[in-house]
């Protein structure tokens, strides 16, 4: 089986795609081969320190997962947090393609993982174990919200 290792530049930043997918709680329920097809079609994306990759009340276009350095979440302008390898930001966007509710800029050259609204939902149409997986998390979510704004 294949792990789905990536080699950037000179072999120097690798990174297990597969592993990365499955710590975002909104893949969590996928299966291995489930995430070795998202997997597939991830893209790597490089970024150099300063640059905004997400911009408050803009459009989202999709979900990324850092996988080496580091990027401060603002909202308002004001600092909420650090993200580093293994963090990710967007996952509501794969959905429904809405405004970012935060900035995020590099505060390093940082290398993620993209995946696209338009090309998930290709995934999704092609893989309806996706869809149903994904939508089933989504509800688990939208439950456990539910649940802590009530008490």
């Amino acid at each position: 089986m294949a792990t789905y290792i990536r080699v950037k530049g000179d072999g120097v930043a690798r990174h297990n795609v597969v592993e990365q997918l499955s710590r975002v709680p909104l893949f969590s329920g996928c299966s291995r081969r489930d995430l070795q097809t998202i997997a597939r079609v991830v893209k790597d994306i490089d970024h150099g320190a300063g640059t905004v990759i997400a911009r408050e009340g803009e459009p989202g276009i999709g979900l990324f997962v850092i996988v080496d350095g580091y990027a401060d979440v603002t909202i308002g302008g004001v600092k909420k947090a650090t993200l580093g390898p293994g963090d990710f930001f967007g996952e509501i966007a794969l959905l429904d393609g809405g405004p970012r509710t935060a900035t995020v800029t590099a505060t390093s050259d940082i290398q993620m993982l993209g995946l696209t609204e338009w090309v998930f939902r290709g995934l999704m149409q092609q893989h309806p174990s996706i869809a149903v997986k994904t939508l089933q998390q989504m509800a688990t979510r939208l439950r456990n919200a539910t649940k802590a704004a009530v008490a």
